[in-house]
């Protein structure tokens, strides 16, 4: 039996891996490239003393069609979210959720002062409209700013600042929802069809899963791309490698050569670990600061597996500020908001690329799509939408893409 060409893929976050596996169903044995010393890419649970921290605050969503796929969701042991959240406002602590989920919360969300009656009415229209709205029809609809989108739909300024503005600012890592519409129905629809879940093991537990599942795959890991062309793969130290079929999974601008409009503008954002005594944030719930100049954004507490009390605590407004300070400002923040006595911080991390920004958000595409150049592929959450769902179309769709390219199905 003749051996197949040995495909490369550049990356080993969750596209690579995906990418991986569709290749060797396939019968392809690929081989991934990685400049770190471990695979998940930005979905990683990396261990600090003896502390095990998400890099970033991250939820799955398990609504996402390709989750559902690639996952074995039950073997994850997944620790469900509560479907609301937390409000921190005027010195004060609300409770708003679905009713539809959860009866406890109708009369705390009805009476919160987070919003208007009319606001309520208007989040039951907006669960009704996007219930049953097809993904295919969101990502064709015409794109406003999320602000936008809202103020159309009737929603008053002061469940936009209460609430949206929090809640959203943790999920597009952006505090003036600008991003698209499309993003913003998309993530709705997906909380509305299901729920926000974290793996017990962390949110690495995905890219372990997704890397345990691959059998015929190579992994080079600590090794860098310095540039790729259409015969040859050049790597840091002048190494070279032919190019017989290649998967691009990140920084595809640095690596090829006359790549036009492929540099990714990026969102970045901030995260501080802490070990608390105690807080005052409910179970499995978001807390969300929605006081104005507040380093805080939104707030998640869990014991961890020694049963300590981790408070995770994002900010988005970290720019031009130092560690020391920053951190001082987090910890008094949530001594005030979280009734916290005992406070021992434990790391932070500053996360440069941690969603792309992007505009035209698409869901998928054809396959042939991610051929970029001759024997070049591409693939990544950027090219569709910031999320683990486009980060697994996308690798699946360039591996369909390079198979059938190698089938001669399209030239």
């Amino acid at each position: 039996m003749k051996q197949k060409e040995t495909i490369h893929i550049i990356g080993a976050g969750i596209s690579g891996l995906i990418a991986a596996y569709e290749l060797e169903q396939a019968g392809f044995h690929p081989v991934i490239i990685e400049k770190q010393g471990t695979s998940g890419g930005r979905v990683q649970t990396i261990t600090v003393e003896d502390f095990q921290l998400d890099l970033g605050f991250q939820v799955l969503l398990n609504a996402y069609p390709l989750a559902k796929k690639y996952l074995d969701l039950k073997a994850l042991r997944l620790t469900k979210l509560e479907s609301g959240a937390q409000i921190l406002v005027d010195g004060k602590r609300y409770v708003i959720g679905d009713p539809m989920r959860n009866w406890k919360v109708l009369l705390p969300t009805l009476f919160s002062g987070i919003g208007t009656i009319a606001d309520k009415v208007n989040v039951l229209r907006l669960n009704l409209l996007l219930r049953k709205k097809s993904l295919d029809e969101i990502f064709n609809t015409p794109e406003v700013s999320t602000l936008v989108y809202l103020k159309v739909f009737g929603f008053s300024d002061t469940i936009i600042s209460r609430f949206f503005k929090p809640f959203f600012a943790g999920i597009f890592l952006e505090t003036e929802l600008q991003t698209s519409s499309r993003m913003f129905e998309f993530v709705y629809k997906m909380f509305g069809e299901g729920y926000a879940m974290i793996p017990q093991d962390g949110i690495g537990a995905i890219s372990a899963q997704l890397k345990a599942k691959l059998v015929q795959t190579t992994f080079k890991f600590n090794c860098e791309v310095e540039s790729i062309n259409s015969t040859t793969i050049t790597l840091k130290g002048g190494e070279k490698i032919p190019n017989q079929g290649a998967i691009v999974t990140s920084n595809a601008a640095a690596l090829i050569p006359n790549l036009q409009d492929a540099q990714t503008k990026w969102k970045s954002c901030m995260c501080l670990y802490f070990e608390v005594n105690q807080t005052s944030i409910p179970d499995r719930t978001i807390a969300l600061v929605a006081d104005q100049g507040k380093l805080s954004n939104n707030l998640y507490a869990y014991k961890d597996h020694k049963g300590r009390t981790i408070l995770s605590v994002t900010t988005l407004k970290h720019e031009g500020m130092g560690e020391e300070e920053i951190t001082k400002t987090v910890k008094k923040e949530i001594q005030t908001y979280c009734g916290t006595g005992h406070v021992k911080h434990i790391t932070n991390f500053r996360i440069k690329q941690a969603l792309p920004n992007l505009e035209n958000l698409k869901y998928t595409s054809e396959p042939s799509a991610s051929l970029i150049a001759e024997n070049i592929f591409i693939a990544g959450d950027t090219q569709f939408n910031g999320s683990l769902n486009a980060a697994m179309e996308s690798g699946r769709l360039a591996a369909a893409g390079l198979i059938e390219k190698k089938s001669g199905w399209f030239s």
